[in-house]
């Protein structure tokens, strides 16, 4: 690699390390960051998107601007915005700018944009080199594009289990199978998502907060999907000071008589059926890029089957429950063969105290 490539690439790497500050803020927009140097290749300014509705990346570094951008270069790790939206265009202000050559690392999935603004920045005179860091970028903002891709959200399921593969007792009891440094580093994760779901059962079950506990502000959403609307009187989640809570029910099977009984500040939505998607499809038409399925066996089952999930979160504690009924992560993928068993890839293992934590990609 030549001196200039490798100066390239550093200055690109800071412009994606600049947009991961924005993790979990900036729904339903990208993670971005850029970089503008001037005519002599030395840093004049630097900004990233800090939430959805702030301004872009684009317009922060121009805000932060030490001296005159005329003649130098831009890096950005995703294709400069060309619509206005609650914001003006970002390639507008590039364009004015009189910067001579941008560095652009992935086009942006976006319809409304996806290209066009690479175009206008050509149609103006300057210089576009796309492909910058390209890997790193894709990985970086995979749930945004995911969801534009796809109208879906990017969904990770996450569950903790015994070393015999056990997520609770027969009688229900699983408080507690993983350590609290394990339990911690959950409270934490959960403020990159936008939403955290989980089925009736797990809320009758649990009676879960599903916060971070202080870390995220405004917290993930809380989601509830119920098959029957038979939800408990008093629970955690109907407290919205502490976060806001949505109740998802399938209206061809669910009692709509115990609507009544959900507290006014819940929301709540209905779909046609207990299919999975159909939430995935509901919580991205809400803005949702990212979100965490924290559910039990059965709604964890029918979320693999309907490609809802592309991320699994798995925690292992060194300990033995035992028994043919205790319970298991998963119900009947009615699997007759081995080659058509769920295969895991990218798998990273990581020990948290005594506990081991497995994240892996899932291909759908």
């Amino acid at each position: 690699m030549s001196e200039s490539s490798k100066e390239n690439t550093k200055w690109m790497m800071r412009a994606i390390s600049l947009a991961s500050l924005g993790k979990g803020k900036t729904s339903p927009n990208p993670m971005v960051g850029a970089v503008i140097l001037d005519k002599n290749k030395n840093l004049i300014a630097e900004g990233f998107h800090h939430k959805a509705g702030a301004p872009h990346a684009e317009a922060m570094a121009f805000n932060n601007l030490k001296k005159d951008a005329k003649g130098g270069s831009m890096f950005v790790n995703l294709e400069p915005c060309c619509h206005q939206g609650k914001t003006p265009p970002c390639v507008d202000k590039i364009i004015t700018s009189g910067i001579k050559k941008i560095y652009i690392s992935i086009e942006d999935p976006d319809k409304r944009v996806s290209g066009k603004g690479i175009k206008l920045l050509k149609a103006a005179g300057i210089q576009v080199d796309l492909g910058l860091c390209k890997k790193e970028s894709l990985e970086l903002n995979k749930a945004f594009i995911y969801k534009n891709i796809t109208n879906k959200a990017f969904g990770v399921l996450k569950w903790a289990m015994s070393i015999d593969g056990r997520i609770g007792l027969k009688n229900g009891n699983s408080k507690w199978i993983t350590n609290e440094d394990s339990r911690s580093l959950v409270h934490s994760s959960r403020a990159e998502f936008d939403a955290i779901i989980i089925g009736g059962n797990t809320l009758r079950k649990d009676n879960p907060l599903l916060t971070t506990r202080g870390l995220k502000t405004p917290e993930p959403l809380r989601v509830v999907f119920t098959k029957t609307l038979d939800l408990p009187i008093k629970s955690n989640l109907w407290d919205c000071n502490e976060a806001k809570t949505l109740v998802i029910y399938d209206s061809s099977t669910a009692n709509e008589s115990f609507l009544s009984l959900i507290p006014k500040c819940v929301e709540v939505e209905k779909v046609c059926s207990d299919n999975p998607e159909l939430i995935s499809k509901l919580l991205a038409k809400r803005g949702c890029n990212k979100v965490l399925w924290e559910c039990g066996p059965r709604l964890a089952t029918a979320a693999i089957k309907s490609n809802c999930i592309q991320e699994i979160i798995t925690f292992i504690a060194p300990k033995i429950l035992g028994g043919e009924n205790s319970m298991n992560p998963f119900g009947d993928f009615e699997f007759r063969e081995m080659h058509e068993i769920i295969k895991l890839s990218n798998s990273h293992v990581s020990l948290i105290s005594n506990d081991i934590c497995v994240k892996s990609s899932l291909k759908n």
